[in-house]
């Protein structure tokens, strides 16, 4: 055998082994003892599907339009069409409009919301969404402070609305009454914050709640109006999250939010810049990946 010949072989023996390494380091990403966390690029809105070790499937909000289905289809199998829980974080469009076409398509197990009302077309095709997954078997849950759901070994801490929303009218915004939880997989945990302001951000502070957290997604897409200085305090994130449109007419994310968050040294990704944002926890370690 020739010296070319035999270089040519090692070459591919090498690039097989190099393949099998390869494929062996995407498994360990993926298998069931992993948390996979997707916070998902819709535009200007929010959305984030969550895989825990035991394959339970939780999205939180579908972003403003159809394109969270394109997202969902990549991720879950195509013969997959069953959600265990649902979270709507409040009932506007820009969260409320990707679950409407989500629910059309795929059943909830569990659906957990505020249960304010809204005078709103959108609003109204929420209910009537509801209505028809609770005759499927979904059980509706209102969401308040003090709340637990366990899905194996992760939890979610309801923090926030602190009171009972449900039936209370709203005729203006209800980013104030958005759904705050904590997830907590072994050390590693992520609070997703909705809407909120400053002001709902204060009293979730003073709750006395323990609300540090790894990973914030960060309110509001960015606005100046919310991730002040005294709740990065109290977080203490290490990753922000910001959900935001690459095209979006309020200026999110805005310099002052962007700046507080690099005072503080946290690491800042964005959907408008970085696309699908994955997270995969083993309980200790968060790691940031690309196209798991």
């Amino acid at each position: 055998m020739g010296v070319n010949k035999k270089i040519i072989i090692l070459c591919f023996v090498f690039l097989f082994l190099l393949n099998i390494f390869a494929w062996q380091e995407i498994f360990s990403l993926t298998s069931n003892s992993a948390l996979k966390v997707d916070f998902l690029d819709v535009g200007q809105g929010d959305s984030a599907f969550i895989q825990t070790p035991e394959d339970h499937q939780i999205i939180i909000d579908g972003g403003p339009d159809t394109s969270v289905l394109k997202k969902l289809s990549a991720i879950m199998p195509f013969w997959d069409k069953s959600i265990d829980l649902v979270i709507l974080t409040h009932p506007e469009s820009d969260h409320m409009q990707g679950l409407l076409d989500i629910l059309k398509i795929y059943k909830a197990d569990y659906i957990l919301w505020t249960g304010v009302k809204k005078n709103a077309a959108e609003y109204d095709a929420w209910i009537s969404i509801l209505e028809k997954q609770k005759k499927m078997g979904a059980k509706i849950i209102i969401a308040h402070a003090g709340q637990e759901i366990k899905a194996g070994n992760v939890l979610i801490d309801t923090l926030y609305p602190l009171e009972n929303m449900e039936g209370k009218d709203l005729k203006n915004t209800s980013n104030d009454t958005c759904v705050v939880s904590k997830l907590i997989f072994g050390k590693s945990s992520f609070l997703f914050t909705g809407d909120i302001s400053s002001a709902a951000e204060k009293e979730i502070a003073g709750s006395g709640e323990n609300i540090s957290s790894d990973v914030l997604k960060v309110a509001h897409h960015g606005s100046k109006y919310s991730t002040s200085d005294l709740f990065l305090e109290n977080v203490k994130p290490k990753i922000a999250v910001i959900s935001v449109g690459a095209k979006n007419t309020y200026g999110h994310p805005t310099s002052e939010v962007l700046q507080r968050l690099e005072n503080f040294g946290i690491k800042i990704l964005r959907t408008d810049k970085d696309g699908d944002i994955n997270l995969v926890s083993d309980g200790k370690n968060i790691d940031i990946i690309k196209n798991y």
